[in-house]
Parts: structure tokens; C-alpha cells; sequence
């Protein structure tokens, strides 16, 4: 499977593309049960809500008012950490060969997990999820160049409500300035100039099965989860071959698959 001429460039000028029921729903499904396993028993590496970020003082606050035994069971995971080595239903999503054609078009090159970054089952739950600021997920990441792709999987539905991805289309070939960003380097939404920006932002409802790509230096976000289910969906990144990790920095210090070229 390859895209057309009007998907790729669709991908190349706005920075994200959505493939409509791209993986079963059986495959979904199995999946989705594993991550429940993981999350359920809160199986490490985790990163937890307030590990993501403190600056929501409603949820801290929420959090320490409990005893040190409630605390704990109130300690919401945000995202599973490093999956590829977690279960070979994990692993072989990552390797799945379908979508390797689409991102070996859309990086002109070998396509190589890095599981250093992404390499997550990504949670929003209700009622202690947080809100996700506008960023560029390349603003951590230390390579070469840019040429990096996230492959996002719904695993079942997501909405406005329980916080699907919004996209800033053609953000990937902005130059912005330090000043846009504050010293989270989040995107700051203060400023008229970023107002503006922000105006052109679109999302679009996921179905299970449904896949996004989307550009490392795409400016995106998500709301917090505002139903009672909890959301679940998978990413990982891929980059070409010849796109290579910064020695010394977080980005070098996991391993890289390389996949096969078909």
C-alpha cells in the first residue's frame, strides 16, 4: 500500500495525515486489552499524570489531599513508556508492514524506530487528565534533522470530549521565534502573532482503527478527557535512516529498530 500523489502532498503541506480504518478492529481490540493489563497493574515505565506536568493545580491539589494510601491509588497513569519490548502485540503494530511503504514515501528513505521518544500507549482518563498544550514534539528531541514521523493509532473512538489531536496545518514549515514559546516551550497562546496562528487549527473525530501521521515539528494538542471512559490510543515515531541521534543526548540513549525496506 502507497499513497497517492494528492495524499502525499497533502502530507507534505499541512504536516499530518489521517489513514481512515487503517488497522481491524479484531487487532485493535487486542491491543487496547493488553494496554488495560499494563495499566491496571501500573507496570513500569509509567509516566503519570502529575510526573507530566505540575502545573495543574486543581488536580495536585485534588491528589494531596488524600492520604499517602489513597494518593497512591489516585496516582493516574498518562502514557505506558518504552512498549516495543512490552508484548509482541505492541511490538508487531510497530513492525507492522502495511504502513511501512507510506512512511518509507513520506521520509524518501529506510524507515528506523527510535524508541527513545513516543514509544507509548497514550492515555487520557476521566476526571484527572490533563489538558495537552500546544507543542512541537521535536522541541526535545536532539537529531540531525527533522525528517521524524509519528504513526498514531486510535484504539476507539476520540472526540473533542475525550481529547483528540488538533493540528496547526503547515506549522512544520513556520519559523517561529523563541519568544512564541514559553519557558516550557509550549506554544504560548498570550500573543496576538500566536493567536493568529492558533485561529487556523483543525481536529477531526477518530474512529478505531484510524491512523495519523503527523510531522515532529507539527504544533498539536489535546484536551483534557471531560467524559467517564477513559481514552486510549498508541504512538510511535519513526525517521529515515540517514537521520541520526545527537551522541550524548536523551534521543541516543535507547536503541533503533531498523526495518527492512519493501
Amino acid at each position: 500500500m502507497q499513497l497517492d500523489a494528492a495524499q502525499l502532498a497533502k502530507f507534505n503541506n499541512d504536516g499530518y495525515l489521517v489513514l481512515r480504518g487503517f488497522l481491524d478492529a479484531k487487532r485493535c481490540e487486542d491491543i487496547l486489552r493488553m494496554a488495560q493489563v499494563h495499566l491496571d497493574a501500573k507496570i513500569e515505565p509509567i509516566e503519570t499524570e502529575i510526573g507530566y506536568d505540575s502545573r495543574d493545580k486543581a488536580y495536585r491539589t485534588a491528589v494531596t489531599d488524600y492520604s499517602s494510601h489513597a494518593r497512591e491509588a489516585h496516582v493516574t497513569v498518562r502514557r505506558l513508556r518504552q512498549v516495543y519490548k512490552r508484548d509482541a502485540l505492541f511490538k508487531a503494530w510497530m513492525e507492522n508492514e502495511k504502513i511501512r511503504p507510506i512512511l518509507q514515501q513520506i521520509l524518501n528513505d529506510q524507515v528506523l524506530i527510535t524508541t527513545a521518544h513516543h514509544n507509548s500507549i497514550m492515555t487520557k482518563m476521566p476526571y484527572y487528565s490533563t489538558e495537552t498544550k500546544w507543542h512541537q514534539d521535536r522541541r526535545y528531541w536532539r537529531y540531525s534533522d527533522d525528517n521524524l514521523v509519528s504513526v498514531w493509532l486510535a484504539l476507539d473512538d476520540e472526540t473533542n470530549d475525550n481529547g483528540v489531536l488538533e493540528f496547526i496545518p503547515g506549522s512544520h514549515k513556520m519559523t517561529f521565534d523563541a519568544g512564541q514559546f514559553d519557558e516550557k516551550e509550549y506554544f504560548s497562546e498570550d500573543t496576538i502573532k500566536n493567536q493568529k496562528i492558533i485561529a487556523t487549527k483543525v481536529s477531526t473525530n477518530l474512529q478505531k482503527g484510524d491512523v495519523v501521521l503527523f510531522h515532529s515539528l507539527l504544533l498539536h494538542r489535546a484536551n483534557k478527557n471531560s467524559t467517564d471512559e477513559p481514552k486510549i490510543s498508541f504512538v510511535y515515531t519513526v525517521k529515515g535512516r540517514k537521520t541520526k541521534a545527537i551522541e550524548g543526548t536523551r534521543s541516543a540513549e535507547f536503541p533503533e529498530i531498523i526495518l527492512p525496506v519493501l
